[in-house]
C-alpha cells in the first residue's frame, strides 16, 4: 500500500510540474528550457516519501523509544523548536544537564503541536522550553494569521500543563539584513514584535515563564546584533552563548 501511494504521489507531483510549465506559445526559435537536474523521477519519489511524514514524527522516534524505556531523569527539560533549537549543542552548552533537544529545522508551530505528545509529553519532562514562531511568520507551511500561531502555542501549553509539565515560552529572536541574505523580507520585524508582545502577555496571564531572547539580542535599529549570526537568522556560537544563561535562568525559575 505504501509503495502504491508513493508511486501515485510521485506521478501526481510530476504531472503537476509538467502541467504548470509556463507557455506563451507552442513553437520557439531557440530551445532553452529551465535546466533540469539528474534523475527527476527519484527526486519526485523522495518528495512523495517525505510527504508521508510531513510533521517529521520519525525524526526522534527511535530516541523517544529509548528514553521511554528508562526511568525519567529528575529535572529533565525538553527543548522544543525549529532550526535554532535543532542546531543548539545542548550537551556542550549545558554539561551534565538532562536536557533533551527536540528541535527540527524549518518547522512551524502547527507541526510542533502535532509532535507535542511523542516528543514532549511521552518523555515525562519536568519542563518544556519553546522557541517557535519565526517560521510561521516566514510562511514555511503556507499563509497563516496571527491568531493561528497563537492558538498553536496556546494548545501546546494546554497539553503540557495537563501533564504537569512546566512551560517556558521564549520570545522570537530578531533578524537582520547585515549578512548576504536579507531576512527582514521574509520575517518583518513588526510581525516579530507583535507575536512577542502576545507571548509575553499570555505567559503572564497563565503563570508561565517568559524568556526574552529578543531584548538581549536586538540592536538600536531593531535588528539582530551584528556578529552573532552568520546569516541574520540563526545564532552562531556567540549567539548561543548569549542565549544559554537566559534559558537556564528560565528553567530554574520554572523548576522552583
Amino acid at each position: 500500500m505504501t509503495v502504491r501511494f508513493a508511486s501515485f504521489a510521485a506521478g501526481t507531483l510530476l504531472a503537476c510540474l509538467l502541467t504548470s510549465w509556463p507557455a506563451s506559445g507552442q513553437i520557439v526559435d531557440q530551445y532553452n528550457p529551465p535546466k533540469a537536474g539528474c534523475c527527476l523521477q527519484f527526486t519526485a519519489q523522495a518528495l512523495a516519501d517525505q510527504l508521508q511524514d510531513w510533521n517529521q514524527l520519525g525524526r526522534y522516534y527511535a530516541d523517544n523509544e529509548r528514553l521511554k524505556a528508562l526511568a525519567p531523569e529528575a529535572g529533565r527539560v525538553v527543548f522544543m523548536g525549529d532550526s535554532i533549537t535543532d542546531g543548539w549543542k545542548l550537551a556542550q552548552q549545558f554539561p551534565g544537564k538532562p536536557y533533551v533537544n527536540r528541535g527540527i529545522s524549518g518547522q512551524t508551530t502547527q507541526q510542533m503541536l502535532v509532535r507535542m505528545y511523542p516528543d514532549v509529553v511521552a518523555l515525562k519532562p519536568a519542563a518544556m522550553i519553546v522557541l517557535a514562531g519565526t517560521n510561521d511568520i516566514a510562511r514555511n507551511t503556507g499563509p497563516v494569521t496571527m491568531s493561528m500561531i497563537t492558538d498553536n502555542i496556546r494548545a501546546m501549553t494546554v497539553l503540557a500543563k495537563a501533564s504537569r509539565i512546566k512551560v517556558i515560552l521564549c520570545s522570537v529572536m530578531p533578524v537582520s539584513d547585515y549578512t548576504q541574505r536579507k531576512q527582514t523580507d521574509q520575517r518583518p520585524p513588526a510581525d516579530i514584535l507583535k507575536l512577542n508582545a502576545w507571548m509575553k502577555e499570555f505567559a503572564a496571564a497563565e503563570g508561565l515563564i517568559y524568556v526574552d531572547y529578543f531584548s538581549a539580542m536586538v540592536d538600536g535599529q531593531g535588528l539582530l546584533k551584528d556578529g552573532i549570526s552568520g546569516d541574520g537568522l540563526h545564532p552562531n556560537q556567540k549567539g548561543y552563548d548569549m542565549m544559554a544563561p537566559l534559558a537556564e535562568a528560565g528553567i530554574q525559575a520554572a523548576l522552583k
